[in-house]
């Protein structure tokens, strides 16, 4: 006998839960990062407020990216509720009036626009440049007349944003100058959040293929995103070692501790896990990014 679903959250609980805080680490992970990148590397020491800063651009993007996603996606009738597995969608379930939830989305890339604003005048005008296309990408990541999320684009939005903007970006507004290191970190950490979006399309792809959203896990199909999850995720631990050697941090290497929890996930996509069994999977790569990053972030500044 099944057991009824779980009944969905009420209040600020319900807000917390269509903000998915289970990818925020997709936020925290590059700003850590980038600025233990730098450490040493700035006369007087890291600018602290800053960093902070940094940081609530971060997670507002992914917030407002998450809020826009879900109202989006509920206009279009790809997360109907018939077909929807995982989290909670306050527009796809009915739990929120669309306005809301794009109410919502504006006020996370308001405070991102705000927070990004004050770092443009410390740092200098380019910021605002990048801040911008940073809200107008995850806007029309599922938003817009042609959002590139249903052309098989979100890997690339997710790896260029949340790997080599926010990582390098977080270096950036310490120093006012790319840093090689951080350029080079942000591989191994944008592939890992590129790998929890992939994770979440490869439960997704029977509902999206039969709403139309053409992700790059419906063009691959089952097998190869499987193989692309992996990849991603191997990828990463791969290649650590490289940036951290050749960037005078050997210390970085302490992430691969990761390969241990990443163990489980990787094997519960090969042994084919769909569905709801998926969602698990989603948690266990976030922790795997959170662990990775932590340990990196640490590394790269005691090596500093």
């Amino acid at each position: 006998m099944t057991a009824p679903p779980a009944a969905p959250p009420e209040g600020w609980r319900l807000w917390l839960a269509g903000a998915r805080p289970r990818t925020l680490p997709a936020a925290v992970v590059p700003v850590a990062v980038g600025t233990a990148a730098v450490v040493g590397e700035v006369d007087g020491g890291l600018i602290w407020w800053r960093a902070v800063a940094a940081l609530v651009v971060a997670l507002a993007l992914q917030v407002g990216t998450n809020y826009a996603n879900d109202h989006s996606d509920g206009i279009r009738g790809t997360d109907d509720a018939d077909r929807r597995v995982g989290p909670v969608r306050l527009v796809g379930q009915g739990l929120a009036r669309p306005s809301a939830v794009k109410a919502a989305a504006f006020a996370s890339f308001g405070v991102a626009g705000v927070v990004g604003a004050a770092l443009a005048l410390a740092v200098g005008p380019e910021l605002f440049l990048v801040g911008a296309a940073a809200i107008a990408a995850g806007w029309f990541y599922t938003g817009g007349p042609r959002p590139y999320g249903y052309a098989g684009f979100g890997e690339v939005f997710v790896f260029v944003f949340f790997g080599v903007v926010a990582t390098a970006g977080s270096a950036y507004v310490q120093t006012g100058a790319l840093d090689g290191l951080a350029l080079g970190a942000s591989v191994p950490v944008g592939l890992l959040a590129t790998a929890l979006l992939v994770t979440n399309n490869l439960r997704d792809i029977p509902g999206d293929t039969e709403a139309g959203k053409r992700t790059l896990a419906v063009r691959l199909g089952d097998r190869r995103t499987r193989f692309l999850y992996v990849a991603l995720v191997v990828g990463a631990m791969v290649a650590v070692v490289p940036v951290c050697g050749l960037g005078g941090r050997p210390l970085g290497a302490v992430s691969l501790v990761a390969v241990l929890v990443a163990q489980k996930p990787v094997v519960a996509v090969l042994s084919g896990a769909r569905g709801p069994a998926l969602i698990p999977v989603l948690v266990a790569t976030g922790r795997v990014q959170l662990l990775f990053g932590a340990l990196l972030a640490l590394g790269l500044a005691l090596g500093g």
